[in-house]
């Protein structure tokens, strides 16, 4: 029964989003960018029902977790729906012998609840690039030289900050650090995203706005704020299918490239 009513609430959430999108507004789809920045190693589904409950979530866990932590739930405190997975080994008669170790997953609603509703011990701050990305540059050069993707720098781009083959990616020269690690996020995206058969599912519009979505929630991600004058409504082609299929590209992406450059934040 929690599950259908997780499902609806994710479902009427959609609903909305694209009823704003449809209408000209991008509001929302930015602040459920920015819950995807917050909650990057959440699902999609699992970001949205967050989002959808409790809007001005900034740190949310379960009632052992924070306990784990220090912390206690507050007596009367509302929890957030969400959905874990249930992982079943499958029997030796469902799977070969040389598959045996593969699972079949189910999910349960579960509730999480937001830092504001816990007390008890101070938590540690998180690291933030207060507009400068410091070391994470660098790692996002590591992740981009570990997929076996050469990084070069170039004049001949200009005026565009960056571009993205399947083998290469390269930056303008001289641009600043904020600008060079929104510039090296946006065409990593590019070269996880739309290299695969995806491209041809798509418009060049709606590549570079999910290039540009990846790009702010990395940036938001480590504290960096992102200044684009992207208009997400280009998103949305009048089908949620398709929307949602766009979104949960995105958050894959950001949660591959977040694991890799601030895996413990």
């Amino acid at each position: 029964m929690k599950i259908e009513q997780a499902k609806q609430i994710a479902s009427k959430a959609i609903e909305e989003l694209s009823q704003a999108l449809e209408a000209g507004h991008s509001e929302k789809l930015r602040e459920y960018l920015g819950a995807m920045a917050r909650f990057h190693r959440y699902s999609w589904h699992n970001v949205i029902l967050i989002a959808s409950q409790r809007p001005d979530a900034t740190h949310v866990a379960g009632f052992h977790t924070w306990q784990q932590l220090g912390r206690f739930v507050k007596k009367g405190a509302k929890g957030i729906m969400i959905l874990a997975p249930i992982v079943h080994k499958k029997s030796k008669e469902d799977v070969s012998e040389e598959k045996q170790t593969q699972t079949a997953v189910s999910f349960r609603a579960v509730y999480v609840f937001d830092q504001v509703d816990t007390d008890g011990k101070p938590l540690a701050e998180l690291s933030s690039a207060e507009g400068d990305p410091s070391g994470y540059t660098e790692k996002l050069k590591q992740f981009v030289a570990l997929r076996g993707i050469q990084l070069e720098y170039s004049d001949s781009i200009y005026p565009a900050q960056g571009q993205c083959t399947a083998e290469k990616i390269t930056l303008l020269p001289g641009q600043s650090a904020a600008e060079e690690f929104n510039s090296l996020a946006h065409e990593v995206a590019h070269s996880l995203l739309h290299f695969t058969e995806r491209r041809g599912e798509t418009t060049k519009r709606v590549r570079e706005t999910e290039a540009e979505a990846v790009a702010f929630v990395i940036c938001e991600a480590i504290g960096l704020k992102a200044q684009n004058s992207v208009d997400y409504i280009h998103l949305y082609s009048g089908d949620k299918e398709t929307l949602t299929s766009s979104l949960e590209c995105i958050q894959r992406t950001c949660a591959e490239i977040l694991a890799a450059i601030a895996p413990s934040e």
